[in-house]
């Protein structure tokens, strides 16, 4: 359809004063000027088109609460620090779930990360080793407990701690609150960091807040008038008093109160009853500090 006649007595769009002083300031340039004005504001826009993007600095140490562009500027900042807490999912008793590890790690590397300053935090790990399979042994012989061989829980440490590096952190630090996972976890420590060393980073297996921290436990506990007995290896009081410090909602001691006399193994090993969330905060305390001594040592320059 061809297009209407134009209303001979329409007047013509008048152009803005802005586009009119355009106009007449490009005539004015002579065809040098114009050409460096051009490429004078293609400079311009490159520059900002290279400029890479900021943000800033966010208010949580949870890498996975935060964006990309957010830990590259936290990196930038000098959070060159990170922690790699690994829990575990497994059979803590009728009275306790099973992702306990999973909950306390969790809060003790963010308050650990705090304690250091510029210190982020990535994800649980919660699959580490619990046993054999066929047969089970250990907490496999419970329903729930999920379990990973050495060799696959050595390979996710390595995958999160080359990940951890590409990304521009310098000093990665394992932390393990599961005694099955040490071994694997040291390992893989020494092993990248004889083969980062020349590279300046630093990969660490925080064995104290396990081990260490544990005796004090022990002592701790001992002084208040607990013996070997009721403080247990596993589920006992140390063990229920930090979940119950941390997660109150995963403990219910009222199911201990019925349990029948039978064989069958409970996966207690102490007494949880005599648990409590204060005792709980004073045990986490002590796993706390001496997580940040020996990290404080082993990377004293952060």
């Amino acid at each position: 359809m061809p297009a209407p006649d134009r209303d001979p007595g329409a007047i013509p769009p008048t152009p803005s004063r802005f586009a009119t002083a355009i106009v007449g300031w490009v005539r004015g340039l002579s065809p040098i000027k114009l050409a460096i004005s051009v490429l004078a504001g293609i400079a311009v826009a490159v520059v900002i088109a290279e400029r890479p993007l900021t943000a800033p600095l966010p208010s949580t140490v949870k890498i996975a609460d935060m964006t990309w562009v957010e830990v590259r500027s936290a990196i930038a900042a000098g959070y060159t620090r990170v922690i790699v807490p690994s829990g575990g999912i497994e059979q803590n008793g009728p009275h306790m779930i099973l992702g306990k590890h999973d909950h306390i790690v969790g809060w003790t590397a963010e308050r650990i990360a705090g304690e250091l300053g510029r210190t982020l935090v990535t994800p649980v790990v919660s699959f580490v080793p619990e046993g054999n399979y066929a047969p089970p042994t250990g907490h496999m012989r419970f329903p729930g407990t999920i379990g990973v061989t050495e060799e696959v829980f050595a390979g996710m440490l390595d995958g999160i701690a080359r990940s951890l590096k590409a990304g521009g952190f310098k000093t990665i630090c394992f932390i393990a609150d599961h005694g099955g996972s040490l071994k694997p976890q040291q390992e893989v420590a020494a092993r990248l960091a004889r083969e980062w060393a020349a590279e300046g980073i630093t990969v660490i297996s925080v064995d104290d807040y396990y081990t260490a921290a544990g005796d004090e436990q022990t002592r701790y506990l001992a002084a208040q008038g607990e013996t070997p007995a009721t403080i247990g290896q596993h589920a006992g009081i140390t063990d229920t008093s930090e979940l119950m410090a941390v997660h109150p909602a995963g403990v219910d001691l009222t199911r201990l109160a019925g349990l029948p006399l039978r064989v069958e193994p409970t996966g207690i090993d102490g007494d949880p009853t005599r648990g409590s969330a204060e005792r709980g905060r004073a045990l986490l305390e002590l796993k706390i500090k001496a997580a940040v001594r020996q990290i404080q040592q082993a990377s004293p320059s952060q």
